[in-house]
């Protein structure tokens, strides 16, 4: 469907470097990315260094990224309710009876707002309960919600404009505008990894509650956006970006020396830790693609039932054999796979640093039982998530 006559000349004119897209769609995808780097770093300066302030580099990089979505989206918020760019309101979304903007922008401003008034209150947390190293705790989880609805903004602006885009009359700007929308897509499907990581943990391998978090939270979310994006190779170009975001993080960082500052220091460390070689979603991903192209499926509860199946049994032999193998191969302990890594207070000695603990393994009957429920909460993920992907698809606000 092409734009209303109604839409600003400057999304017409695509010849320019920026194809006619607004500059604003630019800053909210380039503070996505922001948001998830930050991040990635923060834990990575908990784990090696231990002490932080309200304005350690990396949660500055995390402010920047929120506050400059939130000041694009809002600019543009108000410019289109009282300023030049009243001819864009059919096209947005009106709320409180005054202001006009599109869904991804309001996600965007609301994020922004929860991400930096979470800050103080992170502040006071560590100066009355300690430093932690834990991932949720009430300020992190009100912060990472605000970054994730942050990106959510982003990858919603995008796929409006992309959903009211006609790929015969400007074709390059359909193909930036799908480039925009999957790295959105990977950053955000990069922060959801981060806020699960904890179950989805390398020791965690030969466990049902790795898998049921797994199928709960990555096939909602990849296919959902892959069928969204309407290209042939959605999840696996999406899987792609969210890989190549961590581990160049984690590669870099890892250049940079760093010492702890916070005792005891049991492992004296000398650089920034490497937080954990992500899981390999590009596998099951590529295969489901695959899968999807040459296969002709009756009804979406069949497609859910195939994708679903081939995710759990390819994500799940990867993931079991991967995830031993980074656990005790010392072929992983090296600055590629990161399993080297291991916090500065814990005992570099201890006995299970390189296997798995003896809780960490469940009985065969209860882990078939475990991965029965971990197929059935894919399924259902699988399913909701197709049904997400087609309202994405009808997104044009």
């Amino acid at each position: 469907m092409s734009l209303s006559p109604s839409v600003p000349r400057s999304w017409d004119r695509p010849g320019s470097l920026s194809l006619g897209i607004p500059l604003y769609v630019y800053a909210c995808v380039a503070s996505s990315l922001c948001i998830v780097v930050g991040l990635l770093w923060d834990i990575s300066w908990h784990i090696t260094i231990g002490r932080d302030g309200l304005f350690s580099a990396p949660h500055n990089l995390i402010y920047a990224g929120a506050a400059f979505a939130g000041l694009f989206a809002g600019y543009r918020c108000l410019m289109a309710s009282f300023g030049p760019h009243k001819a864009e309101r059919p096209h947005l979304v009106h709320f409180w009876g005054i202001f006009y903007s599109s869904l991804g922008g309001l996600f965007c401003i609301w994020g922004s707002i929860a991400a930096l008034t979470s800050a103080p209150f992170d502040d006071w947390w560590h100066s009355t309960y300690g430093l932690d190293v834990e991932i949720f705790t009430p300020p992190h989880t009100v912060l990472i919600l605000g970054l994730m609805t942050i990106q959510l903004g982003a990858m919603f602006l995008v796929m409006a404009l992309l959903n009211r885009e006609d790929d015969a009359v400007f074709p390059e700007r359909t193909a930036r505008l799908r480039l925009l929308f999957t790295l959105t897509a990977g950053f955000l499907l990069a922060m959801l990894y981060l806020f699960v990581s904890e179950f989805v943990d390398r020791v965690n391998s030969h466990n049902a509650i790795y898998y049921q978090v797994s199928g709960l939270v990555f096939p909602l979310f990849l296919f959902s956006t892959a069928r969204a994006s309407g290209h042939r190779w959605g999840a696996t170009r999406i899987s792609l970006v969210y890989m190549l975001v961590l581990l160049l993080t984690n590669w870099v960082l890892q250049q940079f020396p760093a010492e702890p500052l916070l005792g005891p220091i049991l492992n004296p460390v000398t650089h920034f830790q490497f937080f954990g070689f992500p899981v390999l979603l590009i596998l099951p991903a590529a295969c489901i693609d695959w899968l999807q192209q040459r296969v002709i499926f009756r009804n979406n509860w069949t497609r859910a039932f195939a994708m679903a199946l081939v995710f759990a049994l390819v994500y799940g032999l990867i993931q079991w054999f991967f995830g031993e193998f980074l656990v005790s191969s010392p072929l992983a302990r090296n600055k590629f796979f990161g399993s080297y890594t291991w916090y500065f207070g814990n005992d570099p000695n201890w006995e299970y640093r390189y296997q798995y603990y003896p809780w960490a393994r469940e009985a065969a009957g209860d882990l078939a039982t475990g991965l029965g429920i971990a197929f059935l909460i894919t399924l259902l993920s699988t399913r909701v998530g197709l049904a997400w992907g087609n309202w994405m698809k009808k997104v044009v606000r």
